[in-house]
């Protein structure tokens, strides 16, 4: 459905106003403590002196010059942060509050007002089967704006889903490392691990999962049809039917289980966003989480 660009520029507004809010009070901080100094960068050698941490001597020029000499480094301040956002049908669904898509606008802006106060370039990738919109990174408030302009304003020409295309984009174009959140239902039966580990090994990938209640449980509301809004097929379920209900869970218990054990395998970090609430505390949750991996 085509939105008003008056409509869309509301939208746009709206969301700067709530993001603003949210990141001076609370998904600021969060967002430095997480990424702020997210690797050490090589600066210059010097001759070793006592105290000098050994660790870092430089042994190649050591050994040229018969002087033991160290490695200097100096963190890396400024990094890119690139968003891969699913544009699929499955994120056109939400039972409670909104939409995924919707859900996944206000997450994508908030991360990006977040990286730019930290004074962060922020690039978009909006795919689905195909590549269907490429921003390059870039900082400051009016760059952001556009981001979230295009990702209400835009309608992709495809309905189908395939992750690979949005990490082997993101590994062709992107060579100096970066963060980047994978912003998907990760409904999809196209095997994508091959794809999420070459760029994990290449960046720091998360993963943000969308999901409805919906898709994890289904309503005793009689029989409906269910149509997939990627493939078209439809099928008729009696809601009625305890068993039907019980394996409709047990799949997507299944799915949601297989979908972590993928992602681990992979050394990938994941945060879950519910249409049914807001994502503020997940997000906090996740930037101040102990125990994961480091940036590198």
């Amino acid at each position: 459905m085509k939105m008003d660009l008056k409509d869309v520029l509301k939208q746009v507004r709206k969301i700067e106003l709530i993001n603003r809010v949210l990141v001076e009070n609370m998904l600021g901080g969060a967002y430095l403590s997480r990424f702020r100094g997210q690797g050490m960068e090589f600066a210059d050698v010097r001759e070793y002196v006592e105290g000098d941490d050994v660790r870092n001597i430089d042994w190649n020029i050591t050994a040229r010059t018969t002087v033991a000499h160290i490695k200097l480094f100096q963190e890396e301040r400024e990094r890119t942060m690139m968003i891969l956002l699913d544009a699929s049908g499955s994120v056109d669904f939400g039972t409670v509050n909104r939409m995924k898509r919707q859900l996944a606008v206000e997450f994508t802006a908030s991360l990006a007002f977040s990286a730019v106060k930290n004074n962060d370039r922020v690039g978009l990738v909006i795919f689905t089967d195909r590549i269907e919109h490429y921003c390059l990174p870039n900082k400051g408030r009016g760059h952001v704006m556009r981001l979230i302009r295009d990702m209400i304003f835009f309608e992709p020409k495809s309905v189908k889903t395939d992750l690979n295309c949005g990490l082997e984009f993101l590994n062709q174009i992107v060579k100096k490392k970066c963060t980047a959140f994978v912003i998907s239902d990760f409904l999809s039966d196209v095997d994508f691990e091959q794809k999420l580990r070459l760029a994990n090994f290449r960046h720091d990938v998360f993963a943000a999962i969308l999901t409805d209640r919906r898709e994890r449980e289904m309503p005793n509301v009689g029989i409906v049809e269910l149509a997939d809004p990627e493939t078209g097929k439809k099928v008729v379920i009696d809601t009625g039917s305890r068993n039907a209900r019980k394996q409709y869970k047990q799949l997507a218990e299944e799915h949601r289980l297989k979908l972590e054990d993928l992602l681990g395998r992979c050394k990938t970090d994941l945060v879950y966003l519910d249409t049914s609430r807001s994502f503020v505390d997940a997000i906090v949750a996740f930037f101040r989480r102990a125990g994961k991996r480091k940036i590198r």
